[in-house]
């Protein structure tokens, strides 16, 4: 029998009608013999609801103060969702991420999982019930409740995976996987069907939301592949592993207005990509500021605006 982890992203979770979508996803998964663990964020924009309603109370809200406001996003989810499985004939119980054993440094806010005491998760599987964990949180020395930054169920998803020795770690959001681009910007993007951890780590720390970073550092070191595909649909996602591709550019990454960041494997050996990039910054006038070249990125910062056109352009290079 396979423990497979999912974990669902707020806007899969918004509302209660989602979370029906939901359900139907984790019992399909259940009903063919897997032991599942669910780690769901808040619902929606409840996060930006509850920062915004503590800087109304204070300009300086304290960090610890806050992870224990913020952490009640997730624990309405898991109970909803646990409530709701219940409710459609499939044994649930909802954990907090200290119920969970999820053990973190003393940071609020940013904490770092140190470990995770599994005993609970293992024991109520063992009751063929569905484990549903709250995203985001974990508790310290103090026990005091600590977050994990925004995109931190990411994070808590992969950290449950290793731990538990998962099969399997599904991203779920309403994107059905990594792309060549922004679809949403340009319409030729292309889902890539795979991607390596190290790649994943570039398109991340370029700004792109697709995956939390730490969740692609844990991942990699514990070899746990993560599948990243959309609750709204049933087509293949994106699979990122330790895979090795050379000589191949995956996405572009235009990071807030005046960045583009070019991701793959390779790309110092590829001249003639490089040229090809240099001559549209040149066509488009645009002055840049610094041009960086390494193995697997290249990373443009110009002085002005760039346009969505400047991304097309490249794109229908790769």
């Amino acid at each position: 029998m396979d423990k497979i982890v999912l974990k669902f992203g707020g806007s899969s979770v918004a509302d209660n009608e989602k979370l029906k979508l939901v359900a139907k996803k984790i019992i399909g998964l259940y009903d063919k013999g897997n032991q599942i663990v669910v780690i769901v964020s808040a619902q929606g924009k409840t996060t930006d609801k509850l920062i915004e309603e503590a800087y109304t109370l204070s300009s300086t809200p304290e960090n610890r103060e806050m992870d224990v406001l913020l952490s009640t996003g997730e624990q309405i989810t898991i109970a909803k969702l646990s409530i709701l499985l219940n409710e459609m004939g499939y044994k649930s119980i909802s954990l907090t991420g200290w119920q969970a054993g999820i053990y973190t440094n003393n940071t609020n806010q940013n904490a770092i999982i140190e470990g995770i005491d599994t005993k609970r998760i293992d024991e109520e599987l063992e009751k063929g019930k569905i484990v549903i964990i709250a995203g985001f949180q974990g508790y310290n020395e103090n026990l005091d409740i600590t977050t994990f930054g925004r995109g931190g169920s990411d994070t808590t998803a992969v950290a449950v995976a290793a731990a538990l020795n998962a099969k399997n770690c599904y991203i779920f959001s309403d994107v059905d996987g990594v792309y060549t681009v922004d679809p949403n910007k340009i319409e030729e993007a292309k889902k890539l069907p795979a991607v390596s951890y190290k790649e994943m780590l570039e398109i991340s720390s370029e700004g792109a939301k697709v995956l939390h970073g730490r969740c692609v550092e844990i991942a990699e070191k514990y070899k746990i592949p993560i599948i990243t595909k959309s609750t709204f649909n049933n087509k293949a996602g994106t699979v990122i592993s330790d895979i090795i591709e050379e000589n191949t550019i995956k996405s572009i990454v235009k990071k807030e207005i005046s960045r583009i960041s070019i991701v793959g494997t390779g790309i110092i050996r590829n001249t003639n990509f490089i040229k090809k990039v240099i001559d549209i910054i040149i066509e488009n006038k645009l002055e840049m500021l610094e041009f960086n070249v390494s193995e697997s990125k290249i990373s443009i910062d110009f002085k002005n605006e760039v346009s969505d056109k400047v991304l097309e352009q490249i794109h229908e290079e790769i």
